[in-house]
């Protein structure tokens, strides 16, 4: 199951289907193709069909009346990145893989930790030395092996890199792994069948690495294909201004892993994505945008969600919400038009600061 990059361009792979029938990995609202070949290899902990809600209060507020929630910190480890794991940790026991090396801010590193004790695989997790403690709490409750890195989040995976070519195990990196990518697809197959076929005219994603974006887009695309949906809905970027390289290369502004600084959206904080020329096609294919928003509206559209529609996300989901605004302020979403929000990970993997009383 490797997850060397490209040997020509040095970008990460993707997953392809090639069908021996018709029928053979053909989507539908009921069949997700999958890289499993053997049913026996699944991993899982009953991730996914997570519920979509209504919220009325907040949309009210910006004149949206139909902007919904779809609440991924309801995964069993408390955020989408299960969507992933569940399936980068199937291939992995397909492949009998028994030990192998992740790197992680915090939730991809507990999700991992989780499926690879379920899938009974020893796990190593690099970690930045500043991860929220209750991540790391998290990470380690699984049985996992934590190394904390000093430095940058670009030397937690270089450490991680070489730990895997000093030990001779398998790097399974959220962030490179195709197969990681390919599970977080079944977000649009759940959000097709929740809408019931009438999509959403807008997704507002907080996007890192963007897997969430891309699995979102590539179930999409697989469903258009087949005739389930005619059209894809429009799929927004959001950063925070502290760590912007999507935004700065979407708008063409100047930027540089060099200008980065530290955000409260830390599972966002990624100065150098793996796959940035994969969301910014997406962005241009479907019309997206991309949008940067300032920390303290970060912190104040997680305190809004929390007191005016009853849901605590974490920084890093807030961010979208925050992306949220700025979209409508810039008028990219429009009164009347229907907007999905994912809420990523839950707000006690990563607690506000507390204020003086």
């Amino acid at each position: 199951m490797s997850v060397e990059p490209c040997s020509d361009c040095g970008s990460p792979l993707d997953v392809s289907y090639f069908a021996h029938h018709e029928t053979d990995h053909e989507a539908d609202g009921n069949h997700i193709p999958s890289p499993i070949h053997d049913p026996g290899s699944w991993v899982s902990l009953g991730e996914g069909n997570t519920p979509c809600v209504s919220l009325t209060t907040l949309g009210g507020g910006l004149s949206l009346h139909q902007l919904y929630a779809k609440l991924e910190f309801l995964n069993p480890t408390g955020s989408f990145k299960d969507r992933g794991a569940a399936t980068m940790l199937s291939v992995a026991r397909e492949h009998g893989v028994a030990e192998l090396v992740e790197d992680s801010s915090g939730n991809a590193g507990a999700s991992v930790s989780a499926y690879a004790a379920r899938a009974g695989i020893k796990s190593h997790i690099f970690v930045p030395a500043d991860a929220p403690e209750a991540k790391l709490r998290q990470i380690r409750a699984y049985g996992t092996e934590v190394h904390p890195i000093e430095g940058s989040r670009g030397d937690v995976t270089a450490a991680a890199i070489t730990y895997c070519q000093q030990h001779g195990l398998v790097y399974a990196s959220h962030m490179m792994s195709p197969y990681f990518a390919e599970g977080t697809k079944a977000f649009a197959y759940e959000v097709v069948q929740q809408f019931e076929h009438v999509l959403p005219d807008h997704i507002v994603f907080p996007v890192g690495n963007g897997s969430l974006f891309i699995g979102a887009f590539n179930g999409f695309k697989e469903l258009r294909e087949a005739g389930e949906i005619e059209k894809i809905p429009r799929l927004h970027c959001v950063q925070s201004r502290n760590v912007m390289p999507l935004v700065a290369a979407f708008s063409g502004e100047d930027w540089s892993p060099e200008s980065a600084t530290k955000t409260v959206a830390g599972g966002i904080s990624i100065a150098a994505p793996s796959r940035s020329w994969q969301i910014l096609d997406i962005l241009r294919q479907t019309s997206g945008s991309a949008v940067a928003v300032e920390d303290a509206n970060i912190l104040r559209a997680q305190k809004d969600l929390a007191e005016r529609e009853g849901i605590f996300a974490e920084p890093t989901s807030a961010a979208a919400f925050a992306g949220l605004d700025a979209l409508v302020d810039e008028g990219v979403i429009k009164v009347g038009d229907t907007v999905l929000v994912p809420v990523t990970g839950f707000g006690l993997k990563d607690e506000p600061p507390r204020q003086d009383a």
